[in-house]
This record gives C-alpha cells, structure tokens and sequence, in this order.
C-alpha cells in the first residue's frame, strides 16, 4: 500500500463526515449491525472501513486508519528532525504523549492540524472524532491546537488557521 494518495485518504475520512456512513461505522464497531442501510454499508466497504464475511454479517475494519496511516508515513532515506519528532511521538498514527518542550509539541500539532482542509468550517463534534484517531483526550488536542493558533473557533465551530499548507 505504499504510495497511498491525498484523495484516497480524503475519500475514507469523507465517509465519517457523511452522517449515514458515520452512524453506520459507529454502529459496526459497537456490535450492533442490524437495521443498517446497505447504500451506507456499501460506501463503507467501498472505503475499506466495513467488511461482510461468508455468513453475511457485517463488521467494522478500523485497522484501515492505521494501514493508511502507515503508507503515508513511509520512512525517508534521511530524516528531517521534524519527521525524527513525529516518528518519537506517533507510534501507528496515534499520540502516545504530548510533547514537553514547546518546539517539539508544535512540530507534532502542524502535523495533525494538517488533516483539516483549510478554508473548511467544522462542527465540534467533527474536530472531536478527527482528533480522537490520534489521542484518546481529543479535547485537551484540540485546546492545545487552539491555543498555537493552528485552529480557531467561534460558535462551536472550528477552522484551520495555522500550520503547513501543500501546494
């Protein structure tokens, strides 16, 4: 899965943004797949995030965040000090602790503020659910985040105001 495309991981995130494939996948990893519509568990396979065995019976695979995770995070011949930092602080795609030193801390909050699409607005509890994948405390990521000026907020709702931009 090496070379793993900005729009195939926009695409698998889009699925959580979406509230029929976001109740559907939250319903999977809970257990609970009866009554769920097929359109949804159909987007959601497409995604790679749910998957049906022999006996028809759905379940989530949230093991997708992490192979994506991994193909975008193939190690370079020589590493930046920057990648050097987030190799340290994210093992699999998630936080393990929160840097001390401010430098190293703000290295690692650029890189998550990147998942949010400058010039998009969103709602809290979307900012809640993207932060989560990296850290179990998203609200203390996301005051950290705030408080860098890499997001701001206004109303419950959140944008992206700091951090790298690819071009």
């Amino acid at each position: 899965m090496v070379g793993v495309s900005d729009e195939e991981i926009r695409r698998v995130l889009g699925l959580l943004s979406q509230d029929d494939t976001l109740r559907a996948f939250a319903s999977l990893v809970l257990g609970d797949a009866g009554g769920l519509s097929p359109k949804a568990l159909g987007k959601l396979a497409a995604g790679g995030l749910a998957a049906c065995d022999e006996s028809g019976k759905w379940r989530a695979t949230p093991e997708r965040f992490r192979e994506l995770l991994r193909a975008r995070a193939e190690p370079a011949e020589e590493l930046t000090a920057e990648e050097r930092v987030l190799r340290t602080f994210l093992v699999d795609g998630r936080l393990t602790t929160m840097p001390m030193r401010r430098d190293k801390r703000l290295v690692v909050l650029r890189y998550i503020a990147t998942v949010f699409e400058p010039g998009v607005r969103y709602p809290e509890k979307d900012v809640n659910v993207t932060l989560r994948a990296f850290h179990d405390d998203y609200a203390a990521l996301r005051r950290y985040l705030v408080d860098e000026g890499l997001l701001s907020r206004e109303d419950n709702v959140y944008w992206r105001s700091g951090g790298p931009v690819q071009v």
